[in-house]
């Protein structure tokens, strides 16, 4: 398995991602990609919007990442959004101390654990500080908001929070885009941009930042009709790690299919099972391996304040399980807040197939003995007087009926309440939808892909480092090497074979600098899945003048025709055909001798 810090060096080396700011000492946390990174974040993205946004035929949004204070009072981030901090008394650094107990014993999953037990764990394991080696026993172990607050407008102007996930800029913003999809469900909106959490102790490169992109997709259902397709996934196999699993020591991951989780319980929603059979997919097409990964369930402790059920996908990186996806089950939790603090619908009205007679409580308060009796409360207990009505009708059978108000208890005389029950006919009913989210990292899966393409092995004697990455996801679809500088017939015809190929919508590096071992090195580096060199050889006799074309994996070349090279490689590199380079080989001259050593 790779080593991390080398996985880390060559994505700085060769220009994927590297600390920001570093001219003026950097900031922990923040991270800009190189050309390359950049390139393969965006391709990973597109494949993501491809599959989640186009083929399920949702809409997309982008909305604005700073968002003001009362989104998040009604979300629950501002009371619930936290992680453990222990502070050292000696050198004054911060630390998570979650992680802590996971790097230093056995525990896998510290952040699902109560504070108390936090405290208790770091002293049981006479637990040091990282920087310093100082004892952290007696320290406090405190909760500390992840939020980065602002102001918005001058001066102190209005409190507001750069947003630590996409999710609330498509929640309110639903009763817009209810209309959008004329009112009907299921309907799925996505998002993709960046989100902010203020970590204790950011690490592992772009593991752990404070500036991140997600990619999350919210589909809104009616919870009672709507089903998922299951039947498209419930055939694909997927590697499990239930929460009972997790409690037994000596319990694994164990690989089941889709529809066997969700019939056995072991998946209680169809829809999340449904986005773990899509995903399970997705991963294989960008390049994760699957053999070191899994999706583990949530265990009790570490369930959002949102989700009824929440599962991760996980992949294994240098050693450790991180967590690339979240597919939680959140209820109507999200809109019913936002309805409740903003006083807008976040409803949907659902048409019945007929007509409906049906029988509802209602109340027509005496409003002239209501006022005298409780003065401004009077319309807060009239409103009070419905909900009862609607909740619990027998409670008008007394002669008088209590209500609360602001937490003071009032009687009402239920003669005064008049109460009574009618028979209405409604065409349909406003409900609240329920919401299934797959949550993306992208900066997370980016590290995965690259870490799981990395490749050691031998060509010609020497040691190569190589990155297996997908075609799909590669930074350069192909790379142009004329074999030599000083040769004008072979300049002339690198430019026009790279023209050739940036006209059939290629990704192409030009490289006509140092050793042409050196070229195919750098080009394996990056993960470049071709390469195509101008030799004599290919322009010298009658027959029209040729190039070779070498596949980065297996560092075979075959010669190709000057006015073949930018079909063959498109279609190479067309995820619709076939990929294999040995059909390219038996249809053209392999070379036996190696171009790379020329």
């Amino acid at each position: 398995m790779v080593a991390q810090e080398d996985v880390i060096e060559l994505a700085k080396r060769r220009g994927f991602f590297f600390g920001a700011n570093g001219a003026y000492g950097g900031v922990a946390g923040f991270y800009t990609y190189g050309p390359n990174g950049a390139a393969v974040k965006d391709n990973l993205e597109s494949a993501w919007r491809d599959r989640f946004t186009v083929r399920q035929g949702n809409m997309e949004i982008e909305a604005p990442t700073i968002m003001p204070e009362a989104v998040f009072e009604a979300s629950g981030h501002l009371d619930g959004f936290d992680d453990m901090l222990v502070e050292c008394p000696e050198c004054g650094e911060s630390h998570r101390a979650d992680h802590l107990i996971e790097d230093n014993t056995d525990i896998e999953e510290a952040e699902s654990l109560p504070v108390p037990e936090v405290e208790e764990l770091i002293r049981e394991h006479d637990l040091r500080c990282p920087s310093c080696d100082a004892e952290l026993s007696d320290e406090p172990v405190e909760d500390f908001n992840l939020m980065f607050e602002t102001s918005i407008g001058p001066g102190s102007g209005q409190p507001g929070y750069m947003r630590p996930e996409t999710a609330q800029g498509i929640f309110v913003e639903f009763p817009r885009l209810k209309e959008y999809a004329r009112n009907r469900l299921p309907f799925g909106v996505t998002q993709i941009g960046p989100a902010y959490r203020n970590e204790i102790s950011p690490r592992k490169g772009i593991i752990r930042v404070r500036e991140f992109t997600q990619a999350e997709l919210e589909t809104f259902i009616d919870p009672e009709e709507d089903e998922p397709p299951l039947h498209e996934v419930e055939d694909v196999e997927v590697t499990l790690y239930p929460a009972t699993e997790q409690e037994d020591e000596d319990a694994e991951a164990y690989t089941t299919t889709v529809g066997e989780a969700v019939d056995e319980g072991v998946i209680g929603s169809e829809w999340v099972g449904y986005y773990l059979g899509v995903a399970q997919g997705w991963y294989e097409r960008v390049g994760v391996d699957m053999d070191r990964f899994r999706f583990r369930q949530h265990l009790p402790g570490e369930l959002a304040h949102y989700a009824a059920d929440c599962w991760d996908a996980e992949s294994e990186v240098g050693g450790d399980w991180i967590e690339i996806t979240g597919f939680a089950y959140r209820s109507d939790y999200d809109l019913t807040k936002h309805a409740e603090h903003s006083g807008e619908s976040f409803t949907v009205f659902k048409q019945y197939d007929e007509p409906r007679t049906v029988e509802r409580a209602t109340v027509d308060p005496d409003m002239a003995t209501l006022g005298p009796e409780f003065g401004g409360d009077a319309g807060a207990v009239a409103e009070a007087l419905q909900t009862i009505a609607e909740r619990d009708p027998d409670a008008f059978d007394a002669d008088e009926v209590e209500v609360e108000v602001d937490g003071e208890t009032h009687t009402v005389a239920t003669d005064v309440a008049n109460f009574s029950v009618e028979e209405v006919t409604e065409n349909g009913e406003h409900i609240t939808p329920h919401v299934v989210e797959p949550s993306f990292g992208v900066d997370r899966i980016v590290y995965t892909v690259i870490e799981h393409a990395y490749r050691v092995d031998e060509v010609d004697g020497e040691e190569r480092t190589y990155l297996a990455l997908d075609p799909e996801m590669a930074a350069t679809d192909a790379a142009v090497f004329p074999l030599v500088s000083n040769d004008d017939r072979l300049l002339d015809l690198a430019d026009e074979v790279t023209g050739d190929l940036r006209a059939a919508g290629l990704s192409v590096e030009y490289d006509d600098s140092g050793s042409i071992g050196r070229r195919y090195r750098r080009q394996d580096e990056v993960g470049t899945p071709f390469c195509v060199t101008v030799d004599r050889d290919g322009v010298e006799g009658d027959d029209p003048d040729t190039v070779t074309v070498r596949e980065r994996d297996s560092a075979r070349q075959v010669r190709v025709p000057v006015g073949e090279v930018a079909d063959e490689i498109a279609r190479l590199l067309d995820p619709e055909e076939d990929r294999a380079f040995h059909a390219l080989a038996e249809s053209h001259d392999e070379i036996e001798t190696d171009v790379e050593t020329a």
